[in-house]
């Protein structure tokens, strides 16, 4: 903000500096944009007025990772620095200088719960992330502030194929079938025999009369 001032002005910084009448002259509309309001920009003009100060030192910028430039050039595990270009109710979008902002979600905040993100973090902010995923067709980047937070392992093809069989339970052994010898068939009983069929009892009858007279 101080260099665009000394830039619109056309006047150096030293000059600048003190000049308390030039200063508040100034519109202080003129430099606003969308990071800094007009609130901003007159404490700053306030500021510059103090003779022998320089305020430059108070307005730190990230230094991006040399050869970073592009979404292919980043990979999880990657610790960069960025500035905090947007504060929502869900996270924060951090520019890491790939021309793609970095989300970091309200639970990478920090190590501790978090309600508000404004709490933690505000636009202009240089912090230290770590890259957890990087989405290229979708153009997203997934950044964490937890620096312990490990970055997600893509699993391979053979423990992929392992956590199908797990889900299936264990395979079904074959039956076995019983070998054991059969028992012989049971005989059929015996039929029983045929009782003698009876003498005509009237000719036995006869038989024994005529045998007892010759008797007599």
């Amino acid at each position: 903000m101080v260099q665009r001032i000394v830039k619109t002005t056309g006047r150096d910084l030293g000059s600048v500096i003190g000049d308390a009448r030039f200063l508040r002259g100034l519109n202080a509309e003129e430099f606003t944009d969308e990071r800094f309001g007009v609130p901003t920009v007159e404490d700053i003009l306030k500021e510059l007025e103090k003779p022998g100060r320089d305020p430059r030192p108070e307005f730190k910028t990230a230094t991006f990772k040399e050869g970073v430039e592009e979404l292919k050039h980043l990979q999880p595990g990657m610790m960069l620095e960025g500035v905090v270009t947007n504060v929502t109710a869900f996270g924060a979008f951090v520019d890491i200088g790939v021309h793609q902002d970095g989300l970091v979600h309200i639970s990478q905040l920090a190590n501790s719960f978090v309600k508000d993100p404004h709490t933690v973090v505000k636009a202009g902010d240089v912090v230290k992330v770590k890259v957890l995923e990087v989405d290229i067709p979708r153009k997203r980047i997934a950044l964490t502030m937890r620096m312990g937070e490990e970055a997600p392992r893509p699993a391979r093809r053979e423990e992929r194929r392992e956590d199908r069989r797990d889900d299936r339970g264990p395979a079904r052994q074959p039956q076995q079938q019983d070998r054991r010898p059969l028992a012989p068939a049971a005989k059929a009983a015996p039929k029983p025999a045929k009782a003698p069929e009876p003498v005509n009892s009237a000719f036995a009858e006869a038989f024994a009369r005529a045998q007892s007279g010759k008797k007599k």
